[in-house]
């Protein structure tokens, strides 16, 4: 059975990073992204060239449609999905909390929040033996910003990754005699645009490594434990921060 992988926010950063480290495992990758047709398509073309199944899939993860549609997309195209990488997020808006605008409010839940469980859902009613299934394994990115809280910089995204991580530890029982595993991954500083070059600049000194991770360094704790040698894992928080608790 071929191993075939959606993985939200796949064009760029830890997502594409994910695309193209499960690609060389033997995943087959449908390579979400929201508006970077062009940078979706340059990592489906160098999955393909390396020899494995590719495709680039718009959705915003925010509209239950638009994931229901996408998923249809994966099975016609890929056939039946045995993974799911949550990593679509964002921040729209950096700053104390009382600052934040409500279409940042409703934006950042939307995306962070909602886009996890639409596309959870639809995972599940896939992968999951009660459905018909044959089991299968979901990775939520997460942060390390859910403990950490950010005060006076993005206090609302950690709390959506605190989110995240309680729908791990519910959907991780929820779902372990159905033959799925959950977890999570909690990255700290990584460069990617997300926290951009000046933050990196200033943050990554302080950290116990001195420096930021790459994206790649987070995509091996995902491909490990999508795969058969985390075959006891499940309602995991694998924390890649570079020594930061």
């Amino acid at each position: 059975m071929s191993k075939v992988v959606l993985i939200t926010g796949g064009s760029r950063g830890i997502g594409a990073a994910t695309a193209r480290v499960l690609a060389a495992e033997g995943y087959d990758v449908a390579v979400n992204y929201a508006g970077n047709a062009e940078a979706a398509a340059a990592v489906v073309s160098e999955i393909q060239a390396a020899g494995q199944r590719a495709i680039a899939v718009q959705a915003d993860t925010a509209d239950p449609a638009a994931v229901k549609t996408m998923f249809e997309t994966v099975d016609r195209e890929l056939g039946p999905l045995t993974a799911l990488v949550n990593n679509a997020g964002v921040i729209t808006q950096r700053g104390r909390l009382d600052e934040l605008t409500d279409e940042t409010i409703e934006r950042m839940i939307a995306v962070n929040i909602k886009g996890y469980i639409h596309c959870t859902r639809e995972a599940v009613k896939r992968m999951s033996t009660k459905h018909g299934g044959s089991g299968g394994a979901i990775v939520n990115v997460s942060s390390g910003s859910a403990h950490l809280g950010s005060p006076n910089d993005s206090i609302l995204y950690a709390m959506t990754k605190g989110a995240v991580n309680s729908l791990t530890v519910g959907l991780s029982q929820e779902l372990a005699k159905e033959g799925v595993r959950v977890n999570t991954v909690a990255p700290g500083l990584v460069e990617t645009d997300m926290p951009g070059p000046e933050a990196i600049a200033r943050r990554a000194p302080s950290l116990p490594t001195g420096r930021a991770g790459q994206p790649e360094e987070i995509a091996h704790g995902i491909s490990y434990l999508l795969s058969e040698k985390a075959s006891y894992t499940s309602g995991a928080n694998l924390r890649i921060a570079g020594g930061r608790i």
